[in-house]
């Protein structure tokens, strides 16, 4: 359509000059021109016509070659600023005309020219406040080329570094914010005054004084260690003044209101209540010389309590026992009786969970001797509500228990022992050898109370045997007294009970010793009575001499009688 009409419009061009001349050539005849002149007044229309159209294609090339010199710099100008900021080449779409791609490369360097300007002015913003954050944090800077131009992924890339080193600020600001107030707090609480440099910037008010660098954190970090261990000396001496201070009231029998008032009255810094504290010790230090034998009887005292809960024997004691019983009460004395007091408080210190697991120990044992003892009561089986299964099944518990202490006290014992290098003594003997002792010795208890209880019915068989005189006459029952239905018919307030062993029988209050036939008659059960084995009574009495045995050595050959003897029992209780 485009070339129809310029065609066009170079067809009325021809017909324009065409008709132009024909005007002119009918002024020239209206005129009187003649030919000669007509010709060189044409020649001169034709070089004017010719001169213009002349200059008018010169200017048209000059601006296709003008159009081509852009095209060659806008293309170089995109190429260099593609390689500059890490982008692909430009690609041009085919077909296009000479102006067209001239068009489209200069508006696309000038967008690639206005995102240079961007970039770099990002960048440097950027880098300003990296600089910055890595100064204080002291760290190296994110690594740009100095007068490269950054890539977009390195833009990101910056972006996030100085986001991550941002946080970080915040998150050294807020430990170094604590650690200064921390050491502010410790620093008032001891009354400790400023004395380094490091000292005095940490408790000041200016924030910006540290730079928040790892090195400055943990100078900051051994400082607030080197105070807290300085606030524990300081605890610990208060400590110690307030134990010495105890003590020395104890021992001075001084009054409980006084010793509140004086505690109440101690206020301030941790050195302030330690000036106080020693002053008072010192008070009392000097008045306790006045009442010397006063208080080195009551530390004595204090000495025999300790060595009863460390259960030091005899030969543990007798290293002190002449200055136990020095009576020249000096300084001296009561300083080497401090020294005694303060070595049996460590050593108890150290010994006291095996102390705690040898009184479990002693506990359980008393218990298994107790129910040991109900064993041969003949009265328990009178009880109701159970309380004869409930004592089988405690004792059961304290016969699973025992072993179980006895392995972990061993244990226990063995790996101080190895700790300390030294032996743990309970009244002068090995733990084992205690416990083992006290096995032999409860057997050997056992053995004589069999002995005294076959001695005792052996005498009463002896009585019951012996003839005694018939009365001649009887209130109620005649000679031989009454028939076994008329004993029957008696009231229980009319009978009363007889013991041969374990073996109960009901005769009438008021009938005379049994006859002969009768003892005859009570022989069986006396027999069968006698023949029952008491509970745990199966070791053999031979041995005199305390031997190692330990629970489960003790019981294992026992087990079967003591449960026999106990079910067998409790079948006998109506309750069940």
């Amino acid at each position: 359509m485009s070339s129809r009409r310029s065609e066009a419009l170079a067809f009325s061009l021809v017909t324009g000059i065409n008709h132009a001349m024909a005007r002119l050539v009918g002024i020239w005849d209206s005129i009187g021109i003649m030919e000669e002149q007509r010709v060189e007044r044409m020649e001169t229309v034709k070089k004017h016509i010719e001169g213009l159209l002349n200059d008018m294609i010169i200017e048209e090339e000059a601006l296709k070659h003008r159009i081509r010199a852009n095209i060659i710099t806008f293309q170089k100008q995109l190429d260099t600023l593609c390689l500059e900021m890490s982008m692909d080449p430009n690609k041009m779409e085919e077909g296009l005309t000479v102006l067209q791609i001239e068009k489209n490369l200069r508006l696309r360097v000038e967008v690639l020219t206005k995102e240079k300007g961007e970039r770099l002015k990002e960048l440097h913003g950027l880098q300003q406040e990296d600089k910055e954050l890595c100064v204080e944090l002291c760290v190296t800077p994110y690594y740009i080329p100095t007068g490269s131009m950054p890539s977009r992924t390195q833009l990101q890339e910056l972006r996030e570094h100085i986001q991550t080193l941002s946080e970080e600020k915040k998150s050294r600001a807020k430990v170094f914010s604590g650690l200064r107030e921390d050491i502010r707090k410790l620093m008032e609480e001891m009354g400790h005054e400023p004395e380094t440099s490091l000292e005095k910037e940490s408790v000041g008010h200016d924030e910006d004084i540290f730079l928040l660098t790892h090195e400055n954190i943990k100078a900051l970090k051994l400082l607030l260690s080197q105070m807290e261990v300085k606030k524990e000396s300081l605890t610990n001496t208060l400590a110690e003044l307030k134990e010495q201070s105890m003590c020395l009231w104890n021992r001075l029998d001084a009054l409980e209101q006084d010793c509140n008032v004086f505690q109440e009255s101690v206020q301030g810094t941790l050195s302030d209540q330690i000036t106080q504290w020693q002053g008072e010790v010192d008070r009392l230090t000097d008045l306790q010389k006045t009442r010397l034998e006063d208080v080195i009887e009551k530390v004595r005292q204090e000495l025999v309590t300790f060595w009863d809960k460390c259960n030091l024997g005899p030969e543990q004691r007798e290293p002190f026992n002449a200055h136990f019983c020095d009576n020249n009460f000096t300084e001296e004395l009561l300083a080497l009786h401090d020294a005694a007091l303060l070595k049996v408080k460590n050593y108890y210190d150290q010994v006291k969970p095996l102390l705690e697991a040898l009184q479990r120990w002693e506990k359980y044992w008393a218990l298994f001797q107790d129910f040991e003892k109900k064993a041969y009561d003949p009265n328990r089986f009178s009880n109701r509500g159970g309380a004869l299964l409930k004592e089988a099944k405690e004792k059961v518990k304290v016969q699973k228990m025992l072993p179980k202490l006895e392995e972990e006290l061993k244990k226990g014992v063995e790996a101080w022992e190895k700790d300390q290098g030294s032996a743990f003594l309970v009244q002068g003997r090995r733990v084992m050898t205690y416990i083992s002792s006290q096995w032999e010795e409860y057997k050997q208890q056992r053995d004589k109370e069999k002995s005294e209880r076959a001695a005792l019915q052996t005498s009463k068989k002896g009585e019951m045997t012996t003839p005694f005189k018939t009365p001649t006459k009887r209130a109620h029952g005649g000679i031989n007294g009454p028939t076994p239905n008329k004993i029957r018919k008696k009231t229980p307030s009319q009978l009363t009970r007889v013991r041969s062993s374990s073996t109960f029988i009901r005769v009438p209050s008021s009938k005379p010793p049994l006859s002969q036939v009768q003892m005859q008659k009570m022989r069986p059960l006396e027999s069968s009575s006698s023949q029952r084995t008491p509970l745990l009574e199966c070791n053999s009495t031979e041995r005199k001499q305390p031997v190692d045995i330990s629970y489960a050595d003790f019981t294992s050959a026992l087990s079967k009688k003591t449960s026999d003897a106990v079910f067998n029992s409790t079948a006998k209780d109506p309750t069940f």
